[in-house]
């Protein structure tokens, strides 16, 4: 049985939740492996919509199992309340059908109180975070003074941990002119999450190498995209993990071996959150147009989205650093009624053309797209389950894309309705 990873192809908000939860149906396990409650994934199942930001999205299905990985910082009270929220909904939550590493980093409200206050005082140059503490709570695992989950079961050794902790962070919001953390009520706190969190936890390495040999098919769920990965991303605007492929292996505890298929999902057209470089961002009616019919919002933070046309260099060199076997393309349905599409096919920098994305960020701010023009479509493509069912336009636009990128479209949405999706070659089939 084949393994899936499912990763953003652009800078994320591309549509993975509705198509993890579609592949979910055929998967028995799904992974979450990196990034924390800065993640929004939206489902929208029978009419009823789900927004995750910890929980795989394959937690809505019954019968399979949801794991967050040691790649993942988990807030634990983000985590509680998403669990009731989900519960309000009439999703089952047990230990039964969710799992925690015992070796993943805790994100703590130091961490928040910390990225905000960073992030306000940059003003202009400021990032785009979320303000969640994804960043300070990576840093803290890097440095090796994080709080991990398995630490909540050892409340002799926990205070000893916090001391380390603050030793760093106090001395540093001492230098900022901001309050210390109250050492006790922190660990007051964790002892309270304790007993909630800690009977979902344990070694998910293991439970999956057994999964794996029992022959159950895994899917590896990414968050955010790989343009914000931190090392192929748009540096110094990213999140603070490895949103790659690769790193589905590293986050869960599996060899490389685990990995059989990548899929990258693919929007249609390019939409950004936050602060950083954009090469095709239209800041026109054209784009605003994009923004209101696709609702581009983000999950999590809710602002809206920038958007722009399709960059098929991105999303080859996108192809390239995941190993992508192929895409799932969605809201073609946006394209709808558009007389002219536009797709950028190259970049010019100083004079000189170029055909992928540079690492300099100032070189990427620089940036002039190099544009190809195609017909659009005035049919509707919104609801269509089979290729018969788009505009002859339509399907020459996907398959430009497949060219450009140099990957096949494995599966292609037309609606944010699970239903509303073709499947053109089944990734659990490798």
């Amino acid at each position: 049985m084949a393994n899936v990873v499912v990763v953003g192809s652009q800078w994320g908000d591309e549509g993975k939740g509705k198509i993890v939860d579609w592949l979910s149906e055929r998967a028995d396990v799904v992974v979450r492996f990196q990034g924390g409650h800065n993640a929004g994934h939206t489902l929208v199942i029978d009419g009823v919509t789900f927004k995750l930001s910890l929980l795989p999205s394959g937690v809505v299905r019954e019968g399979k199992l949801s794991i967050i990985g040691n790649g993942v910082v988990v807030d634990p009270w983000a985590l509680l309340a998403e669990m009731e929220t989900l519960r309000a909904q009439g999703v089952k939550i047990s230990p039964e059908n969710v799992r925690i590493a015992e070796n993943a980093a805790l994100i703590l409200p130091l961490h928040g109180n910390l990225d905000r206050a960073r992030e306000k005082a940059l003003g202009d140059a400021k990032i785009g975070t979320t303000g969640r503490g994804i960043g300070p709570a990576y840093e803290d695992k890097t440095a090796r003074r994080a709080i991990r989950v398995g630490d909540l079961a050892k409340p002799d050794e926990l205070a000893g941990k916090v001391d380390k902790l603050l030793f760093h962070h106090n001395a540093l919001l001492r230098g900022m002119n901001m309050p210390e953390v109250d050492r006790d009520q922190l660990i007051s706190d964790l002892e309270q999450a304790a007993p909630k969190i800690l009977p979902y936890v344990g070694a998910v390495w293991k439970q999956l190498d057994d999964a794996r040999r029992a022959g159950k098919r895994i899917l590896f769920e990414g968050a955010q995209g790989t343009m914000l990965d931190l090392d192929h991303g748009t540096y110094p605007f990213v999140t603070s993990s490895n949103t790659v492929a690769g790193q589905a292996a590293v986050g869960s505890g599996q060899g490389p071996g685990a990995i059989d298929y990548v899929l990258g999902i693919t929007k249609a057209y390019t939409t950004r959150v936050g602060s950083g470089p954009f090469p095709t961002e239209l800041e026109d009616d054209v784009g605003k147009g994009l923004g209101k019919r696709g609702h581009e919002f983000g999950t999590v933070t809710g602002r809206p989205r920038r958007c722009g046309w399709f960059d098929a260099v991105l999303v080859r060199q996108a192809v390239k650093v995941n190993g992508i076997d192929g895409i799932a393309l969605t809201k073609l349905d946006v394209l709808d009624g558009m007389a002219e599409l536009k797709v950028c096919t190259g970049y010019r920098l100083a004079g000189e053309d170029l055909d992928h994305l540079p690492a300099s960020s100032t070189e990427q701010a620089a940036l002039e797209p190099v544009y190809e023009a195609m017909a659009g479509w005035s049919e509707s493509t919104r609801g269509a389950r089979t290729w018969a069912g788009l505009p002859a336009q339509a399907v020459k636009y996907i398959r430009h894309i497949e060219e450009l990128i140099e990957a096949p479209v494995a599966l292609f949405s037309t609606s944010p309705e699970r239903d509303d999706t073709v499947l053109v070659h089944d990734p659990f089939a490798d």
